[in-house]
């Protein structure tokens, strides 16, 4: 099905071409038609399902015509995400006259409020705090809202942003249409839809509550300072090919590419502010030999098929279980039986429990051979908790941890029999002690006598 099938305009389907887009995803065949005919929606979809042009798609459709005001608002957590979805609309606009902005913490208000105010823009994409900074500061105003779409709602409530929500769905006038995106529902974010929708449809392509079988998963305790040291010798070891790095933040994956890349490997970064079509072709000089690792933040990862990754490396613990199985799913697409591991600082523990309790069950600690850890032994027993044989991740550069010894607590001491103290008085004043003054447990033979003597 082409996206000329979808309902929307012969200048967004030309974006969409320019974008390198060929077929709608299941999420933007049911979701589009229904935002396209003004209902609440509701979409269940994990990362990668093309949420997105799920929801910028028939926004920008809806805003062709009209006034060239501020009409459609994009929520998002993060100042990253916000960048990416202002990548993604100025692509699919760009054969049009719209205008986009974005607007988030981090960088200078005064720019932001001047494009705002001055220049004006009819679809913004913003992170919460900053929008009611503006907001506060009468740089913009909500009466002319039509649309407005809250993109990884679950991340914003799980970031406490849930009151700041609220009070921007009290500024924003009652007749808007609202689209609501998330990979989970947690029980506050119910709440909040019921005060926010209308309504709404849903469309739920839940997130698997589990790995994909053959995926081998394993855990690296190693301290935070030396993660690139053993993450180079683990690929040097091993020549391994196809890898994909996951980072949490863009700095931490430009350092780590820079860090790789000193040492010899070929690697590529993976942008959020890259666009669609250079995003692919990052991917495909993985796949066919170009580079071998490439790293990346899950907001850049996000819309772009990853089938194909033999490895996937967690270096940086991710904080939800969700975006867990959605980095380790790489390993599966194309290369069933693909590895997965994660290096674990000691502060990072939390995090990987959390995914453990998710999973349902623990995943293995192992240690690379001869590698320098620099850890004295108590700091290694509180990443390495428990042995476990695992099956090698990477030929020959993994062996279990070594089982702490066990201690066995020292048997008590036996007491030593008291002695009455007749025979204490006896014995002080010189007297023959009392023969009973000792009590002895009965033979055997007295006590199946009854205990008395004959």
């Amino acid at each position: 099905m082409p996206f000329a099938t979808l309902g929307l305009p012969p200048v967004l389907v030309k974006g969409v071409r320019a974008a390198g887009f060929v077929e709608p995803t299941p999420l933007q065949r049911k979701a589009i038609p229904i935002i396209l005919k003004g209902n609440d929606l509701i979409g269940v979809a994990q990362s990668g399902t093309g949420k997105t042009a799920s929801y910028l798609l028939p926004t920008l459709t809806r805003l062709i015509e009209g006034p060239r005001r501020l009409r459609a608002l994009v929520l998002v957590p993060t100042r990253e995400l916000a960048a990416q979805v202002e990548s993604s609309a100025r692509t699919f606009a760009r054969f049009t006259d719209l205008r986009v902005a974005a607007v988030f913490p981090g960088v200078p208000m005064a720019p932001q409020e001047r494009v705002v105010r001055e220049e004006g823009v009819e679809l913004l994409i913003a992170t919460p705090i900053r929008l009611l900074e503006l907001h506060g500061r009468q740089a913009l105003n909500f009466e002319d809202v039509e649309i407005l779409v809250l993109d990884e709602a679950d991340r914003m409530v799980d970031t406490g942003l849930a009151t700041d929500l609220r009070r921007i769905l009290k500024a924003l006038p009652e007749t808007r249409q609202t689209l609501l995106f998330s990979a989970t529902m947690p029980p506050e974010l119910n709440r909040l839809a019921k005060e926010a929708l209308v309504e709404p449809l849903r469309v739920d392509l839940a997130p698997p509550s589990k790995p994909a079988a053959g995926i081998m998963q394993a855990v690296y305790p190693v301290p935070r300072t030396l993660k690139a040291d053993l993450l180079n010798e683990i690929f040097t070891r091993n020549e391994v090919r196809s890898v994909i790095v996951y980072a949490n933040t863009r700095h931490a994956a430009d350092q780590l590419a820079r860090q790789l890349q000193k040492r010899g490997h070929t690697v590529a970064s993976l942008h959020d502010r890259d666009n669609q079509m250079q995003r692919e072709r990052a991917v495909n000089d993985l796949k066919r030999g170009r580079i071998h690792i490439l790293v990346a933040t899950d907001v850049a990862s996000r819309g772009v098929g990853m089938d194909g990754i033999s490895h996937v490396v967690n270096f940086d613990v991710p904080s939800r279980p969700e975006d867990y199985l959605h980095r380790i799913g790489h390993s599966a697409q194309g290369h069933p039986g693909g590895d997965a591991f994660t290096l674990m600082s000691p502060e990072e523990q939390p995090h990987v429990a959390a995914i453990e309790r998710y999973l349902g069950r623990t995943v293995p600690r192992v240690l690379l051979p001869d590698f320098d850890y620099k850890m004295r032994p108590t700091e290694f027993k509180q990443v390495v908790s428990y042995p476990v044989a695992v099956k090698p991740l990477l030929k020959a550069a993994i062996k279990p941890a070594p089982r702490p010894p066990i201690k066995t607590a020292p048997k008590p001491a036996a007491k030593p029999a008291t002695r009455p103290a007749a025979h204490r008085a006896a014995v002080k004043s010189g007297r023959p002690a009392p023969r009973t003054a000792v009590k002895s447990r009965p033979s055997s033979k007295s006590r199946k006598s009854g205990g008395r003597k004959r």
